[in-house]
């Protein structure tokens, strides 16, 4: 009997409310519009002109990055006099080589009969195997040891000088360690 009673006088106020909704007077928007319509058009600025993208050059992409501690000049005189290092930029290229260090994971090992291999997931996923020797990352980097939980890489880095090149050692850890 409530619920009955509570519903039909929700349908009486909704109703009520709902009237005042159903004048079809609409002289007031009819002379607003009649207003607008009678003013005189207006002026359209013209379409601005285009100027052309100017594209930037980085030059500076084969120094040494900011983020890196500076290299002792002292340092490079020794490592020049020791080795002349540098890149050999008559090798194919690997497919690892594309990514940048940082954005390379190891994710695991493998090892079939006298084969080892180490698995490095690049940043899109997927999951490649690597062994001694083989290259990845932007900067001739070159495995040179392999475990359970890193892999160690021999980068081979400008020294900021036009020719000078150092070796610099990284080390991709097992993620999850």
């Amino acid at each position: 009997m409530k619920n009955t009673l509570a519903s039909a006088f929700a349908v009486l106020i909704s109703s009520l409310l709902l009237s005042g909704c159903g004048s079809s007077d609409f002289s007031d928007l009819d002379s607003f519009m009649a207003e607008k319509k009678a003013r005189p058009g207006g002026i359209i600025a013209p379409i601005p002109t285009f100027k052309a993208y100017e594209a930037f050059s980085y030059s500076a992409a084969v120094q040494r990055s900011p983020f890196n501690r500076p290299i002792e000049v002292r340092d490079i005189a020794q490592l020049q006099a020791i080795s002349a290092i540098k890149p050999d930029n008559n090798r194919a290229k690997e497919f690892l080589e594309q990514y940048t260090f940082d954005s390379l994971g190891m994710v695991g090992t493998l090892e079939k009969g006298e084969a080892d291999w180490t698995l490095i997931q690049d940043p899109e996923g997927g999951v490649h195997r690597v062994q001694l020797g083989e290259y990845l990352g932007r900067n001739h980097g070159r495995i040179v040891e392999m475990t359970d939980t890193y892999v160690a890489v021999i980068e081979i880095v400008s020294d900021g000088s036009a020719e000078g090149w150092v070796e610099r050692p990284r080390t991709i850890k097992l993620n999850g360690i």
